[in-house]
């Protein structure tokens, strides 16, 4: 039984989440705790590299991209969920 209600894939773990929760860096592992959706540690962390270099090593800039997929995701989700 699972309390969320997305039409989001679910996929199983393969490590321990929370050991690797607890490798993140400071600002991301806040971050995460206050996402929206329940994203993998794995999952944010290559976005997180991505968006450090996107930005130049701007932690600030690659937290507000990470806002801006997860916002852009649960847009996604919320129009699967419209009825017509």
């Amino acid at each position: 039984m699972t309390n969320l209600n997305t039409s989001l894939r679910k996929r199983r773990r393969s490590t321990d989440p929370m050991q690797e929760f607890d490798r993140l860096p400071r600002p991301l592992r806040q971050w995460l705790s206050q996402a929206a959706l329940p994203w993998s540690p794995r999952s944010v962390r290559k976005l997180w590299a991505g968006a450090l270099a996107r930005y130049d090593g701007c932690e600030n800039s690659a937290l507000a991209h990470l806002s801006q997929v997860e916002a852009k995701r649960l847009s996604h989700d919320t129009s699967a969920h419209r009825i017509v």
